[in-house]
């Protein structure tokens, strides 16, 4: 049985596409290790000068969802014993995803707790919910949540793009965009860092034990100067967001009394393109960055209560190496022990306990936190009569044991950044703590010509 994918404008099928789709490796091991107390969502805000028209907006959302009809899927009913988890291609949604709130205290705010307890479910197509909350008699927020199992943010975006250009009432979803630069192969190694446990976040909350199952996850947006590095530097922005987040890691545990480890950081890589042929669903590739200074002895100088800037420097430069020789290569998602658990060798139920116990077991080996990075957000979001995107944030799971992530892009010259974090590991003062730690290290790598 196939269905086809239609074109919203000619209303005119395709090449046929599976009915089913077997889950990719992120997928599958993102369904082996769901929890109910720490939902597996990604969070998309686009903040708009206006508001859109309710029946142009719900109709454009609802032809963008036939444009990239792999997004309309449910996962398909299973056993113990089948060999797979399947994806159902639907051809058209279930439910409706699309909501409306007017302006009242709160309502974003209730909101973003939704997208961040709330999953969409994985047995309805499709596995996205877009909320349009009104700020105010002018302003509205347009708020996407995935199921990450399903979709990762810049599918989210890309959805959010072609809904942009259809409510605009432009004849063809196109968007002026450059295609992705794939870094060159890096001439250096990363070095020899030795395999040691990662540096942890030190814990910091009152109420550990009485932690809330409905909002396990807290959140804290930041809208910053956007970082101009020097054009002779070789490193990038991305490079400065790293060296910041391990500073912040190194000395908000010296203020919490930790000892010293080294920080590594997991950074999604995605190669993928930005245009109407861009494969949905989780299409990003995961490259762990070894934070450690080339020479220990800057280690002191980074966390002393001054940084030394010409430290701050070399790690700029000892992280930029890094970064391009990971961003090279073409890995597995998740790696050869990812690929290894979910081959289709064992019953879909053993491998999600074997999934589950290395999971635990690798626990304490897990990278420090996660710095996800859109960059310039590669499209105009222009929703005609509700106006072009001002701002636009997005956040990632911070599911324990590193409960931890920090996700980045950037809108009109400015820089959105969202933190993260389990409820486990912080609470919403120390959070708050945390992002201004932040935004102090990210000031330490900013050189002359970048300073706001």
């Amino acid at each position: 049985m196939t269905a086809l994918e239609t074109d919203p404008f000619t209303g005119r099928g395709s090449a046929p596409v599976p009915a089913r789709l077997a889950f990719p490796i992120v997928d599958e091991v993102s369904r082996h290790c769901l929890s109910d107390d720490e939902p597996e969502t990604v969070h998309i805000e686009v903040h708009l000068p206006g508001r859109p028209d309710a029946r142009r907006l719900w109709e454009a959302f609802g032809r963008a969802l036939l444009v990239h009809s792999r997004i309309l899927v449910r996962q398909a009913p299973h056993r113990w014993y089948r060999r797979c988890y399947e994806w159902e291609l639907t051809g058209t949604p279930d439910v409706d995803p699309v909501s409306f709130a007017g302006p009242g205290p709160g309502a974003l705010a209730r909101a973003r707790a939704r997208a961040l307890a709330l999953c969409p479910p994985l047995y309805r197509s499709p596995p996205v919910r877009l909320e349009v909350v009104a700020l105010d008699a002018v302003r509205s927020v347009l708020l996407l949540t995935l199921h990450h199992t399903a979709l990762d943010a810049p599918s989210g975006l890309r959805v959010l793009a072609t809904t942009a250009a259809l409510y605009g009432g432009e004849g063809t979803v196109t968007a002026p965009v450059a295609p992705v630069r794939r870094a060159p192969a890096g001439r250096h190694r990363d070095g020899r860092v030795r395999r040691a446990r990662p540096a942890r976040l030190a814990p910091d909350t009152a109420a550990r034990p009485t932690r809330a199952r409905a909002a396990a996850n807290g959140m804290l947006q930041m809208d910053l100067p956007l970082p101009q590095p020097d054009p002779a530097a070789d490193w990038t922005v991305n490079d400065q967001l790293l060296v910041a987040a391990s500073l912040m890691v190194g000395r908000w545990n010296q203020s919490h009394g930790r000892p010293d480890r080294p920080v590594r950081i997991t950074m999604p890589v995605d190669d993928r393109s930005r245009d109407l042929a861009m494969p949905l669903g989780n299409g990003t590739r995961l490259a762990e960055v070894p934070m450690t200074p080339a020479d220990r002895t800057d280690t002191p100088l980074l966390l002393a209560r001054h940084p030394d800037p010409a430290a701050v420097t070399r790690l700029l430069r000892t992280t930029a190496r890094r970064t391009r020789t990971l961003k090279s290569p073409q890995r597995t998602p998740l790696g050869p022990g990812a690929a290894l658990l979910t081959a289709p060798l064992l019953p879909v139920g053993v491998r999600g306990a074997l999934t589950r116990g290395a999971r635990r077991a690798v626990a304490p080996w897990t990278s420090t936190l996660l710095l996800s990075n859109l960059g310039r957000v590669p499209y105009p979001l222009d929703f005609g009569d509700a106006g072009r995107a001002r701002a636009v944030w997005f956040s990632a799971p911070a599911r324990m044991p590193r409960g931890l992530s920090l996700a980045a892009a950037s809108t009109g010259g400015r820089l959105h950044m969202t933190l993260r974090w389990s409820r486990d590991l912080l609470d919403d003062a120390a959070g708050a703590a945390l992002a201004r730690l932040f935004e102090e290290c990210l000031l330490m790598t900013y050189g002359p010509r970048s300073a706001p």
